[in-house]
């Protein structure tokens, strides 16, 4: 599995899981894992070649 695959994997457990309507902590402790993963997801983003969003 790739790292993105894994990624995105994580957080779809994490959305799962605050769907299930967690107490207040479990709550901060899955928007920073989701934040952490979105800074992952766009840091792969960045690094991959020829996808710098100036394609026509």
């Amino acid at each position: 599995m790739t790292t993105l695959a894994k990624l995105l994997a994580q957080k779809q457990q994490l959305l799962d899981r605050l769907q299930a309507d967690p107490g207040p902590h479990e709550r901060e402790e899955i928007e920073r894992l989701l934040a952490e993963i979105d800074e992952a997801l766009t840091l792969l983003d960045e690094a991959r070649p020829g996808t710098s969003g100036e394609e026509e």
